[in-house]
């Protein structure tokens, strides 16, 4: 082999070396810009007869992935509490923040979401009314199977509660029995008018919503999830199988569309 023909291999490699290089560099910058511009602070809202407890799968997968997690405890004892309690946690952010909510929350989130730390809101199998409706109204629109079963209980003071043995029937279906079962008997009992209260001001109106649809969901009827997303023009994902506990049940896939979130919102 000639010197010059070496030398010509030898400037391929080296050309070669440099644009894989270059390559790295440029996927490295991409990637660091991207880690940049997300929004690393999630707060978490439960919905009706739950808490803040069922969040802990999503919790640690969005802590592994190095984002803040914040978790509300609304008292469920008035709505005008729960968006209190919701944006009390806001103000403890300092920084742009996802809002993301579960069933009933999501009527709290879509009242607190005004706030101006939210730059996106996030709604897991969640009611998403507008201003002037009520989430008991819109649930007329597709009624859920456990709004026609009887399951949903009131106290002699006005609060509301899912019969425990029915509770993993049309809550949580996708979860073991046990776990149902201790989801029942620690269930927070929400005021019956907390469903009747009328939202002043949608949040989503204003900003970006992402909707996860859980398909196989009794408590809110995936129709209405899907109509509430295609009215809000949400980025939306379906959950195939998913119960209304799908935020227990699959914490990777509602964990994704968190991130999602976080990776697109400004």
């Amino acid at each position: 082999m000639n010197n010059s023909l070496k030398a010509r291999q030898v400037i391929r490699a080296m050309s070669q070396s440099l644009c894989i290089a270059l390559l790295l560099l440029s996927c490295g910058a991409l990637a660091a810009q991207t880690e940049e511009h997300r929004v690393r602070n999630i707060v978490l809202v439960h919905g009706a007869w739950a808490d803040g407890s069922g969040w802990k799968g999503v919790y640690d997968i969005l802590v592994k992935d190095r984002y803040n997690v914040s978790i509300v405890q609304e008292p469920e004892t008035s709505f005008k509490e729960d968006v209190a309690a919701t944006k009390r946690a806001l103000a403890q952010q300092g920084e742009p923040c996802i809002l993301v909510a579960h069933s009933y929350g999501g009527a709290v989130i879509t009242e607190a979401g005004t706030d101006p730390s939210v730059v996106g809101l996030v709604y897991i199998a969640a009611h998403m009314p507008d201003s002037g409706e009520n989430e008991a109204d819109d649930g007329k629109r597709f009624p859920s199977d456990l709004s026609k079963s009887g399951a949903i209980k009131k106290t002699a003071d006005g609060f509301t509660y899912l019969e425990p043995a029915q509770f993993h029937e049309y809550f949580a279906a996708d979860l073991s029995a046990e776990q149902a079962a201790f989801m029942a008997r620690s269930q927070v009992l929400n005021l019956a008018d907390n469903f009747k209260a009328v939202i002043t001001t949608a949040a989503w109106r204003s900003k970006p919503s992402w909707m996860l649809v859980a398909t196989k969901d009794r408590t809110i009827n995936p129709d209405l999830e899907r109509w509430y997303a295609e009215r809000a023009k949400s980025h939306k994902v379906e959950v195939s199988g998913a119960s209304h506990s799908v935020y227990v049940s699959r914490p990777k896939e509602v964990a994704a569309l968190i991130e999602e979130a976080a990776s697109h919102a400004r």
